[in-house]
């Protein structure tokens, strides 16, 4: 099935380069806004090995790695804090559900405000971001552990904290680590846009400045980057997920 699977992504990637190779050869939009795969190519090696493009790649997922990890950290302790009590849940759940559904770029400008436009903002910007996948995941994890299971931490006479580690933990670990990998892909977004509107380093400003100078070839470059950066971080989360569920049910 898995194989299968694989096969089927494979022939759909191909089949949408080949529909970008006919597409930019049969000239039916113009090279200045499509260019070929080949000259996409030329320009990735050409950037890597020559010019910046492997500092700005490095910038970028250093931001979005630390600004993960930062809303990883505060969403399992936030969550846990919130999802282990009833009282919490009900006084603060509705200011969660107010502030979630704003975008981080709604953010920016109050972080720009304190932090200027500095690497500090945009990794403020990616925290904040990311954070609440995990921090949601976390609260639903650690609210709906089985009623059997609180009958026996009280028959046993378990502390919160002793509670929230033996049992609230394991129980809320496939939710958090859901939250986790949905997480990622929001810091690589956010890290993106942020790099874009704080003129960083990074791959946000390259893809932006090739964009105003019309240099399709190596605009294109970047999006391959973003695209690769994206599966092998989603595919590393989700071979860790596989490993730790697959040790906590045995």
């Amino acid at each position: 099935m898995k194989l299968r699977a694989s096969a089927e992504s494979l022939a759909m990637l191909l089949a949408l380069i080949a529909l970008w190779w006919a597409a930019s050869h049969g000239q039916w939009v113009s090279k200045v806004f499509l260019p070929t795969p080949e000259s996409t190519w030329g320009s990735l090696l050409e950037g890597l090995l020559q010019g910046d493009l492997l500092n700005f790649t490095a910038a970028t997922v250093w931001r979005m790695v630390l600004g993960w990890g930062l809303a990883c950290a505060l969403g399992v302790a936030v969550g846990a804090l919130i999802g282990l009590s009833a009282t919490a849940r009900a006084w603060i759940q509705p200011t969660l559900e107010f502030i979630r559904p704003l975008p981080a770029s709604a953010v920016l400008p109050l972080a720009i405000s304190i932090f200027g436009l500095s690497a500090s903002m945009v990794l403020a910007v990616v925290a904040f971001g990311a954070m609440w996948p995990v921090l949601l995941a976390t609260v639903h994890g650690f609210a709906h552990v089985h009623v059997r299971l609180q009958e026996v931490a009280q028959a046993l006479q378990l502390s919160r904290l002793a509670f929230a580690l033996k049992i609230g933990l394991p129980n809320a670990l496939p939710d958090i680590l859901a939250g986790m990998r949905l997480s990622m892909t929001v810091a690589l977004i956010v890290a993106v846009v942020g790099e874009m509107l704080a003129s960083q380093p990074g791959l946000g400003q390259a893809i932006l400045l090739a964009a105003r100078s019309f240099r399709a070839s190596e605009l294109f470059a970047g999006i391959v980057l973003l695209g690769s950066i994206g599966f092998v971080s989603n595919a590393l989360i989700a071979l860790a997920e596989h490993r730790v569920l697959k040790y906590q049910r045995h």
